[in-house]
């Protein structure tokens, strides 16, 4: 809302004072108060992947260690997964493709979604509580999430292909948990990454109480995945070349919006996200 239909209610007082015969303006809230708020058409909702961009397993394929005993306890077998190489893909999507050959469907596993879910989360309190560091903040990470916060153009959101009570305790573990206040997106809600961004849009508008279009908002990963998923939605894509899997090529390839090695540098980030 800009200053002069501010001047304007402050004039005649209280939106019930207004005469019924004229279009009442909408009001915006913000879940945070902000110094200034920018037009609406200039803020941008920054949807952040997970592994490989915020934070990475302390060794490779660390991830094994609670997925691997979940799904044999709920589903009797890992099947392939002890050989998979996976990267940018849904929770549920790993697991699909893990035991398609041992005959489960996508409709086996979320019968089963409940006790996946729960088996999941015991598992990775057991891999990760024995007070070994489990997870590693990535370069320039908490500096760049707080630049963002600092900031009235930016909201950030978790899109993730993580289930989402794991996502949660991901970010409990390594202290970011405060930066992501905003609903997002998780692995748990479809076996399709590209399903995601609308799921964490609708949200974050109800949120909001605003109408954001899908180019405000960015999708920031590592793999080819978070890029197609972003562009299937409408939305931009910064890519980041901190992931395991795909190098910087692979990454360019795909022709994201933008692209930074890393987020060690907060001043190119911010800069960076200024021109998305």
């Amino acid at each position: 809302m800009g200053n002069s239909s501010r001047r304007e209610l402050t004039e005649v007082g209280s939106l019930e004072d207004l005469d019924d015969s004229l279009p009442r303006p909408r009001v915006a809230v913000s879940p945070r108060p902000r110094v200034s708020d920018p037009c609406v058409s200039d803020l941008r909702v920054l949807l952040w992947d997970i592994d490989g961009t915020l934070i990475r397993t302390a060794r490779a394929g660390a991830f094994k260690d609670y997925t691997i005993p979940m799904l044999e306890e709920v589903f009797g077998t890992a099947g392939r997964l002890p050989e998979m190489k996976v990267s940018g893909m849904t929770d549920l999507q790993i697991i699909a493709e893990a035991l398609k050959d041992e005959g489960f469907t996508n409709e086996h596993i979320l019968e089963r979604i409940d006790q996946l879910r729960d088996r999941y989360m015991e598992a990775m309190r057991k891999a990760t509580g024995n007070g070994e560091e489990f997870f590693e903040v990535l370069p320039g990470v908490r500096e760049t999430l707080q630049a963002v916060a600092n900031h009235p153009r930016y909201h950030s959101a978790l899109l993730t292909g993580n289930i989402e009570p794991a996502a949660h305790l991901k970010m409990e573990l390594v202290g970011l948990s405060e930066f992501f206040t905003l609903p997002g997106a998780f692995g748990d809600e479809s076996h399709d990454r590209r399903d995601l961004p609308a799921l964490a849009a609708d949200r974050i508008r109800d949120s909001l109480q605003l109408e954001l279009e899908p180019e405000q908002f960015i999708v920031i990963g590592d793999t080819p995945n978070d890029i197609e998923c972003a562009r299937h939605f409408g939305a931009r894509a910064l890519a980041v070349g901190t992931g395991r899997l795909y190098s910087r090529d692979d990454i360019l390839a795909c022709k994201p919006d933008a692209f930074l090695s890393d987020l060690s540098d907060v001043n190119r980030v911010m800069e960076t996200l200024a021109g998305l």
